[in-house]
């Protein structure tokens, strides 16, 4: 892999690349899933951990708009109708809320409900592209990978929440996509902190067999050459 900045500090070795073929991607941070009242909290989960990272992923997100690098945005939500929820989706487990319902933040994971707006911490800006997706991964049933390719884009920064679902299965399909791949270790969490831990070293495994990890600093020092 060759390109016009180094992280030396990326793991599991630097990690080069061009900031001009270079986009962020920022998975879910909506307020469902990181505010207190929201689904997130009514499943029983801690949001104060996924809340700890705000700050440094707006740190991410400015860097890259300083950069003129992309800001892409997703929110995984469903159609009100929710033509587009399995049953197997909204069936499993045993929640007292499920997609749909009538939750703290109007309907549950439903498009244009306040729970599936983004936080307004990292509100998109002017121009930024937000993708509504069904599924966990941000490339199943989306435009994302068009708009890519249309784009020119090679180099993913990834930050949100959670490490090990939504994070992880798209920087997954990224990597089989060809794209090289960086995770912003400090702008993602998950509830839980073993399930983070153990994602990062998969994503880095190997010889970074899904993707590169660094911290947020050492991304920004770089966009900003």
């Amino acid at each position: 892999m060759s390109g016009g900045r180094v992280i030396a500090g990326a793991k599991p070795f630097p990690f080069a690349f061009d900031p001009a073929k270079a986009a962020v991607i920022v998975i879910d941070m909506q307020r469902d899933f990181v505010e207190p009242g929201g689904f997130g909290e009514s499943l029983g989960n801690d949001v104060l951990r996924l809340q700890a990272i705000i700050p440094t992923v707006a740190a991410l997100i400015a860097g890259a708009r300083a950069a003129g690098v992309p800001v892409i945005h997703t929110r995984e939500c469903h159609r009100p109708d929710l033509s587009d929820l399995p049953p197997a989706k909204r069936d499993r487990g045993n929640p007292s809320l499920r997609i749909g319902d009538a939750g703290p933040m109007g309907r549950i994971l439903i498009a244009g409900e306040p729970g599936a707006d983004i936080v307004p911490e990292l509100c998109p800006v002017a121009g930024e592209l937000v993708i509504d997706k069904p599924g966990k991964g941000a490339f199943y049933a989306t435009d994302l990978g068009d708009h890519l390719a249309r784009e020119g884009v090679t180099t993913l920064i990834f930050a949100g929440v959670t490490t090990e679902v939504c994070v992880q299965t798209t920087m997954r399909e990224a990597n089989d996509r060809g794209f090289e791949c960086l995770l912003a270790e400090d702008a993602t969490e998950s509830y839980f902190p073993e399930f983070k831990a153990a994602a990062v070293e998969m994503i880095r495994a190997q010889g970074a067999i899904v993707g590169w990890t660094a911290r947020v600093a050492e991304i920004v020092e770089a966009l900003d050459g």
